[in-house]
């Protein structure tokens, strides 16, 4: 009898759900997965529901990467008012076990099992078996490592992402002194490593420097999702201001990705994820990431042994919920 498993990447925006079949060599197979829009949902009970009427296949275990943190087996979503309940999944199963997994402690185990054709080699390094670090930023910015005990890889989850923002420069003093006043006190990485980050740098570019924007940008700005514009302007070259915002985004995400790999000691690896980069890449691979990756003092060298790869596949914490589930079967 065929074993399947259940895996989840649930998200303020949307939640995905994909069926795999345990294969006789312990490996996962797809058999099928669907997107749901997460806000049509009152909790991620009904999307469950909804999967399950295109089959009726037994599932023995169930893990899902959740946009936030998990204490206890519990869960409040990010961005929703969903509060999820590994109990409450398990009933859903019919008693079958349950793991709930910080959306980017899933895209961490998920990075283990990605295809060559799934990774960008940024730095090649020295790798050894050892700790990873991972980081992503996206809608918001997160941050998660492997901490490897031995013998095998245990994914941990963290909020690192909301750590406070610590300014490099004097221009950066002046971004930080605008986000103050804009958040009205503390301000975390999260501030300006993520898609509303991006614009706020483009917006502290344009109010308080003064950098000359053209009509066309704005006017797309207001039209299209801001983010993407500045993006997509800032590697085309089409805009000065957004290429200067792009430039500071890049290197700050490479400043904070070596904080992180200087915390957890990922001389196994570091991990960039999140949508963002792969529609930047340009600028990821220019050389601006890695001087202020490296740029650490007597621990530069540390850091250029570490290898450091941008991770393609937008479903790898789908990936890491499904060899989770896996796990669970014992």
């Amino acid at each position: 009898m065929t074993i399947y498993v259940l895996a989840g990447d649930i998200g303020g925006t949307k939640t995905n759900l994909a069926l795999y079949a345990v294969e006789e060599s312990n490996q996962i197979a797809l058999v099928r997965e669907a997107s749901f829009p997460s806000a049509d949902y009152d909790g991620v009970e009904g999307v469950i529901r909804d999967f399950r009427q295109a089959g009726q296949e037994p599932i023995a275990a169930g893990a899902f990467g959740i946009a936030g943190p998990v204490l206890e087996g519990k869960v409040m979503v990010t961005n929703l008012t969903w509060k999820v309940e590994a109990s409450n999944l398990s009933k859903i199963l019919g008693g079958s076990p349950v793991r709930l997994m910080n959306d980017l402690e899933a895209t961490a185990y998920g990075a283990l099992f990605l295809a060559d054709e799934e990774i960008y080699i940024l730095n090649a390094g020295n790798p050894r078996s050892a700790n990873c670090a991972v980081i992503a930023a996206g809608t918001g910015l997160g941050q998660a490592f492997l901490f490897w005990d031995g013998q095998r890889y245990i994914p941990t989850a963290t909020e690192g992402g909301h750590v406070d923002f610590s300014p490099r420069d004097e221009k950066e003093v002046e971004l930080l002194r605008f986000l103050k006043k804009r958040h009205k006190g503390r301000v975390s990485y999260e501030r300006v490593l993520s898609g509303p980050g991006l614009v706020s740098i483009f917006q502290f570019l344009d109010q308080v420097l003064s950098r000359p924007t053209s009509a066309e940008i704005r006017a797309r700005m207001q039209a299209e999702d801001p983010a993407a514009v500045i993006g997509e302007a800032g590697v085309s070259g089409t805009c000065g201001a957004c290429t200067e915002a792009v430039d500071i985004f890049v290197s700050l995400y490479g400043a904070q990705a070596s904080n992180l790999a200087l915390t957890v000691m990922s001389v196994g690896g570091v991990y960039i994820g999140g949508g963002i980069v792969t529609k930047i890449m340009p600028k990821m691979t220019s050389g601006l990431f890695m001087d202020a990756f490296v740029d650490k003092g007597r621990f530069a060298q540390l850091l250029r042994d570490m290898r450091v790869s941008i991770i393609l596949n937008p479903k790898a914490a789908q990936a890491g919920a499904a060899h989770a589930a896996r796990e669970l079967l014992g």
